[in-house]
């Protein structure tokens, strides 16, 4: 897998990956979930970098242009809840984009720190041949984005995959390369160094779902 993280060079991302951390500023929502999204369109400008592109002719009131266009078919899937800002983000560089949306959730048992990845809702169009964007803002154990995949691939084969996170751990990290083929590429905005004993990255930022929309009650 290809890992591009983009934390290895210093630019204006620095400042919204420490607001969405610092506990002072992340207590509002709206300013939360606009830095989430505005991550989303630097990962995706950076991102955008690798895809296909063929000429096109342009005609304007004066003349006509040629310029390099976007020549990919891209179906943007993101994981619910936590990854409406960061999908937003996302397509606000592909509009063309088509979407796709999954939930999953950890499902705590008798142990509170272990639990399994519950796949419930699942929203796509074909990906049969197309490029798949898989977004999720907290890579955390990495176990949300191999359930997500698996239960994507009855939508058919894609071409190439993109994944995308804000903030991720080593740990997780590693454990996504061991599921996706290696011609994958993971964009992501920062890299921590471990998990605690409940799975969450540390220093990390919390729950992000929560931070975006508030908390919700456990079931």
């Amino acid at each position: 897998m290809h890992i591009h993280n983009l934390s290895n060079e210093n630019s204006v991302l620095n400042t919204f990956i420490s607001e969405i951390r610092d506990h002072s500023i992340q207590t509002d929502r709206m300013r939360f979930r606009r830095n989430i999204e505005r991550i989303g369109e630097i990962l995706g400008y950076e991102m955008s970098k690798s895809l296909d592109f063929n000429m096109q002719t342009i005609k304007s009131s004066l003349g006509e242009s040629k310029i390099e266009l976007l020549n990919n078919d891209i179906v943007l899937c993101s994981i619910l809840r936590a990854g409406v800002p960061l999908h937003n983000g996302l397509l606000n560089y592909f509009d063309a984009a088509e979407n796709a949306f999954i939930s999953a959730y950890r499902h705590h048992k008798e142990n509170p720190e272990n639990f399994e990845i519950i796949v419930e809702y699942l929203a796509c169009p074909s990906l049969e041949n197309k490029t798949l964007i898989l977004a999720d803002p907290m890579l955390a154990t990495g176990q949300s984005m191999v359930a997500t995949f698996e239960a994507l691939k009855p939508f058919g084969s894609p071409k190439a995959i993109h994944l995308v996170s804000v903030i991720g751990a080593k740990s997780g990290i590693e454990y996504v390369g061991q599921h996706f083929n290696q011609n994958t590429h993971l964009w992501i905005a920062a890299i921590d160094d471990h998990l605690n004993d409940k799975g969450y990255i540390i220093p990390g930022l919390g729950d992000a779902g929560d931070l975006a929309f508030g908390e919700k009650l456990q079931h």
